[in-house]
């Protein structure tokens, strides 16, 4: 250990722009074993592991690095995933240059960052390719069953945590395959669809049913599922897409980023899809701009240029070292071709039927806003207009009515329109229904999403344990 003197920062080699636009591959390939083993071996192993302290999963990030330094693979894989249900997932899309790479102590001390991520998706692919990863077991028969509403993140990590534990698990879902966001909203250049898919597989070989093509409040009220299950967990996510308001914003062409990411990933995997709308959420030939400044809307304008546009522009209102997103996403996108205008606001579309131009007053930034950042304001006088065929509103996402669409008015929540819940158990205003995930917290990454739905796992099991349990047992504890 401790060679990161003597040993610099290294990634897996990662494939040229000019190759990788070419396709929705994912852009960076396996790190050979000893590569691997030598960057484990730069991690310093100090007493306080920053590393460990911000990742949202508190993953034991410097004893598995110390077991790959060694060879010891197995071990080191098994480390990993013991508080990870998804660790070759989050190892390809976490922002780990925001979260644990980001707090590495050699990092901040100007040796470079471990390369966390990448070890952690070589460990995790090693263990599939070897038949590491063990069946979904359960460790007994609980007799009783939960239902859980969403089939991405949060629900997928519940839905294995609570079959481990015994319980009889079915997994609700809108969409016609599981994983949500990873199988529709992540394109495959960063999330291949076979690495989503095998964690789905193995979770259905467990015992877990999936019911696709199910919605909530057409198929069946919330009550009905109550009376179906023993304890619920809504997963939802949150899907709406966050308004543009500005003149002209009803012109064609102009669409929200999750709907133009679904359809591409659907054209990904051969679906058919109505002739209007492959072709007005298809960027081939378009000139493209792309509102936002997350990974969502580096997610679209990459996607764009693998779709064959003939040019794409990122529009965001503040500058590089103040957008939300993974600065290396940022990296990637400007390899590959995409242009930035930072500090720039759409003030209006323009055009007859379709977009044709956008309309764009440049930025300073002045005083902090509540939150810490510091607020754009418009410069008199810098409008200019940008050409573009397609504009895709990548401004983030809101609940939707869950209430509403669930035909279930009791169910509280707060005033942003996310589920209200009890902060130590998870429960919502409704006895038996638990929430976590973005639905609960907002908009936020995958790997929070596992964490919630790992805590709600624990809180539902403590509620079911409760409800089985006799007045001793009650008075005993």
């Amino acid at each position: 250990m401790l060679r990161f003197v003597d040993v610099g920062r290294e990634f897996p080699h990662k494939r040229t722009a000019s190759e990788r636009v070419e396709d929705f591959k994912e852009i960076y390939a396996e790190f050979a074993g000893s590569r691997a083993a030598e960057q484990a071996a730069r991690c310093s192993q100090c007493g306080v592991p920053y590393c460990q302290v911000h990742c949202p999963l508190s993953n034991n990030i410097p004893d598995w690095l110390k077991l790959t330094a060694e060879g010891r693979l197995e071990e080191a894989y098994r480390l990993s995933q013991a508080t990870n249900p998804l660790p070759e997932i989050c190892g390809r899309i976490c922002p780990q240059d925001r979260l644990c790479e980001g707090s590495c102590t050699i990092e901040q001390s100007g040796h470079g960052t471990v390369t966390i991520g990448a070890i952690e998706r070589y460990l995790t692919d090693t263990a599939w390719n070897h038949g590491w990863v063990r069946p979904l077991t359960p460790r007994t028969d609980r007799g009783q069953s939960v239902g859980i509403i969403g089939a991405g993140p949060a629900g997928l990590a519940a839905a294995e945590a609570l079959r481990q534990r015994g319980y009889r698990v079915t997994v609700y879902d809108r969409h016609d395959r599981a994983g949500g966001l990873l199988t529709y909203g992540i394109p495959g250049f960063k999330l291949e669809k076979s690495v989503v898919q095998r964690r789905i597989d193995r979770l259905v070989h467990g015992g877990i049913e999936f019911t696709l093509n199910f919605e909530v409040g057409r198929n069946a009220s919330l009550e009905d599922l109550r009376g179906r299950h023993d304890a619920l967990f809504i997963a939802t996510g949150v899907y709406k897409a966050r308004d543009l308001k500005v003149p002209g914003v009803d012109l064609g062409h102009i669409v929200p980023a999750l709907d133009y990411l679904i359809t591409s990933n659907r054209r990904g995997f051969g679906d058919s899809l109505p002739k209007a709308k492959d072709k007005a959420l298809n960027a081939h030939g378009k000139k493209v701009a792309v509102i936002g400044g997350g990974d969502t809307a580096m997610d679209c304008v990459r996607t764009a240029l693998r779709q064959g546009a003939v040019s794409v522009s990122c529009l965001y209102r503040r500058d590089r070292d103040n957008m939300p997103g993974s600065l290396r996403e940022v990296a990637h996108a400007e390899e590959e071709g995409v242009h930035f205008e930072w500090l720039t606001l759409p003030t209006a579309f323009q055009g007859t039927r379709n977009v044709e131009a956008v309309r764009l007053v440049r930025q300073r930034l002045g005083l902090a806003d509540p939150d810490g950042r510091r607020a754009p304001e418009a410069i008199a006088g810098s409008e200019f207009s940008l050409d573009v065929d397609l504009a895709i509103s990548a401004l983030g996402f809101e609940p939707e009515d869950l209430p509403g669409l669930f035909s279930a008015p009791q169910l509280a929540t707060r005033s942003s329109g996310t589920l209200r819940v009890a902060p130590k158990t998870m429960m919502t205003s409704i006895e038996g229904v638990f929430a976590g995930g973005d639905v609960v917290r907002g908009a936020s990454l995958v790997v929070w999403a596992v964490r919630d739905g790992l805590d709600a796992a624990e809180a539902i099991d403590r509620f079911l344990l409760a409800q089985k349990a006799t007045p001793a047992q009650l008075a005993a504890e």
